[in-house]
């Protein structure tokens, strides 16, 4: 069976795709695996939406998900700004705006004692799998972090904060962008998260203008 042309799922649930190498599509495919969601910068509509999708999608392959609240700075601060989420705390968001886990812009992360914070809190988790929600900003800021991340643990192995076991096992991370920006203006997406609601409100604005 294809899936719009760029996939192959065979007989035992596994997807054979277009690049090298297979993920398998039954439940529970990834249980053990520990990934998280953040919202960064500035919040838009379809936000939450997008939050809910990663996190039922997460539970329905086994992973262990996370919530990061308030975007990077909680990321930094660790404690009780990571929590883990269950399907029901994703319930009736939808229809709500901005983003229910909370935005902040964060100075700290952009230096690299804030990322090594950030990488330290992230592995004591098990999280070695990252969906950052955001624009332009905070999606550079993630590539900057998993470029990082190999030396980042060299550090924090140095000074003695994870073992030689944690490592090994978080030794590369995985990051996926989902572009929040209601100004549609990022290379290689068709529509930003954000972008229908502004334009169908400023159309209606200048309808009201044109028309009353």
């Amino acid at each position: 069976m294809s899936v719009q042309g760029s996939l192959d799922v065979s007989s035992d649930g596994s997807i054979k795709t277009k690049r090298k190498g297979t993920f398998n599509s039954l439940p529970g495919s990834y249980t053990g695996k520990g990934m998280a969601v953040l919202t960064s910068g500035g919040d838009s509509q379809g936000m939450n939406a997008a939050t809910r999708a990663v996190v039922r999608v997460g539970l329905y392959f086994g992973c262990k998900v996370y919530f990061i609240r308030e975007g990077y700075q909680g990321m930094v601060d660790g404690g009780n700004y990571i929590e883990e989420a269950s399907w029901s705390s994703v319930s009736a968001i939808i229809h709500k705006g901005g983003t229910i886990i909370g935005s902040a812009r964060c100075k700290d992360f952009r230096e690299r004692e804030g990322r090594l914070k950030a990488a330290n809190n992230l592995i004591q988790k098990g999280i070695s799998n990252l969906v950052i929600i955001g624009g332009d900003g905070s999606l550079t800021g993630a590539n900057l972090f998993r470029q990082e991340w190999p030396s980042l643990l060299d550090e924090l192995l140095t000074k003695k904060d994870i073992n030689e076991e944690q490592k090994s096992k978080f030794g590369h991370l995985n990051i996926v962008g989902m572009v929040g920006s209601i100004d549609n203006d990022f290379c290689g997406t068709d529509m930003t998260i954000g972008n229908q609601t502004k334009f169908v409100k400023t159309s209606y604005c200048q309808y009201i203008t044109t028309n009353c």
